[in-house]
């Protein structure tokens, strides 16, 4: 199968190392205004061009730019293509309705996300195994994305093209905002006279073990610690500390996401007189926790 990507960035450039790989012809890595040669031998590298549209005999485009750029790269492609082939985007938070133009004439369109986290193409490569993809789209591209999918060692999984954007949200909730999450804890370490690196190394194993936890558990399941046993005491003890400590938004953070764990808790089980209780105390540090 021949490929032409567009956008040779981060996810651009791993996409096209790693579909070589496996056997893709990639007939053109397309960049966009000021992107970098990505050093990899034996892929065409060639500026985006109405003049380098026109010349793009690929069975697939992936579009692989920012979100903002789709739409006008699916125009461009809709004005110069001379074939119909499969037009693909990488974005997590568009469906494929944004290929709108491409599909009228023609082209069978969809989206292919893969659920993994790329900071370096070269690096990035090597990553595409055995994580998910969310794909949507029209059957035709979305049997295409299925199979370069399954070819780079990953697993497929289809959603309604109406919940692109709740599901990325999703997405950003469990990666970008668990990074967050866990600066906050940092933070708390800090205050403990902790260097940064130092944080991170005591954290990251405890973060793991959670992250093992949740194969083979439920969410509610998993949960452990303060708020798994109802433990009102001890959050207030939480609480007065980290007001003493650390940021507002730091405390902010605690207080709700432990609104959340006390309702994991009565999924497990916990009792719910303990619960009550817990869940008033919360109510009424959030209300005065703005300062």
């Amino acid at each position: 199968m021949n490929i032409s990507i567009i956008g040779n960035g981060k996810l651009g450039g791993a996409l096209a190392i790693a579909l070589t790989r496996k056997g893709y012809v990639i007939e053109n890595l397309i960049s966009s205004d000021g992107q970098k040669k990505l050093e990899f031998e034996g892929i065409n590298q060639t500026a985006f061009s109405a003049e380098t549209i026109k010349k793009i005999a690929s069975d697939v485009i992936l579009i692989c730019v920012q979100d903002f750029n789709i739409g006008k790269v699916a125009e461009n492609l809709a004005e110069n293509l001379v074939h119909k082939p499969t037009v693909l985007h990488t974005s997590g938070s568009l469906s494929s309705d944004i290929l709108h133009k491409l599909k009228k004439n023609g082209c069978p369109v969809g989206s292919l996300h893969p659920l993994v986290s790329i900071s370096d193409a070269v690096l990035g490569a090597n990553r595409f195994a055995d994580v998910f993809y969310c794909v949507e789209g029209e059957p035709k591209a979305v049997e295409i994305a299925k199979k370069i999918v399954a070819d780079l060692g990953g697993k497929s999984f289809e959603i309604d093209s109406n919940f692109k954007t709740l599901y990325h949200a999703s997405a950003v909730t469990a990666c970008g905002h668990l990074v967050a999450l866990i600066d906050v804890a940092v933070e708390m370490l800090g205050k403990c006279g902790l260097k940064e690196m130092q944080s991170r190394e005591i954290l990251l194993p405890l973060i793991a073990s959670t992250v093992e936890n949740l194969k083979t558990q439920t969410t509610a399941e998993a949960l452990t610690g303060t708020f798994a046993r109802a433990d009102s005491v001890i959050f207030e003890k939480h609480l007065e500390t980290l007001k003493e400590n650390v940021s507002p938004e730091a405390v902010e953070t605690y207080l709700q996401l432990g609104e959340r764990s006390v309702h994991l808790a009565e999924l497990q089980g916990a009792d719910k007189n303990k619960l009550e209780i817990l869940r008033n105390k919360i109510s009424l540090a959030k209300k005065f926790s703005k300062w």
